[in-house]
C-alpha cells in the first residue's frame, strides 16, 4: 500500500544530458558549466560529443565554457575546454530558426560569465 504517498511524478527534475554517452570532461567543474546550462528554460537537451585532447602534458588547469553559433534550427553548441582536452555538447533548443538561437546563446554565455 502507498499510504501517505501521492501517487505521480517525483520530486527529482527530469536530466536534459542525453546521447549515446554521458562523459564530460573537467570533473566536477564540466558537470556544474553542462548543468547551469540545462536550467535555461528553452534548453531542451544537452548531448555529449567527441573528447579531443590537443597535445600531451599535464592534465587538468582551467576550465572554460563557450556557447557557439547556432545552426540554421537554432540549436546550439558548448565548447568545454579543460587543460589539454577539448568537448563539443550539442544543445537541442526549443525554438526553430537562427535568430532566436543567437539569442539563446547569448543568454548562455552571459549565464556562464556569470556562473
Amino acid at each position: 500500500m502507498n499510504a501517505g504517498i501521492p501517487a505521480g511524478p517525483t520530486d527529482k527534475p527530469k536530466s536534459k544530458l542525453g546521447g549515446s554517452h554521458t562523459t564530460i570532461i573537467g570533473e566536477r567543474q564540466g558537470k556544474k558549466i553542462v548543468a547551469l546550462v540545462s536550467q535555461h528554460p528553452e534548453v531542451k537537451k544537452i548531448i555529449p560529443s567527441v573528447i579531443t585532447v590537443r597535445a600531451k602534458g599535464a592534465s587538468g588547469g582551467i576550465i572554460t565554457g563557450k556557447v557557439q553559433r547556432p545552426d540554421e534550427r537554432g540549436n546550439l553548441r558548448l565548447l568545454i575546454s579543460y587543460g589539454t582536452s577539448s568537448q563539443e555538447l550539442r544543445i537541442v533548443t526549443t525554438v526553430g530558426d537562427v535568430l532566436e538561437g543567437e539569442r539563446i546563446m547569448n543568454e548562455l554565455n552571459a549565464m556562464l560569465k556569470d556562473g
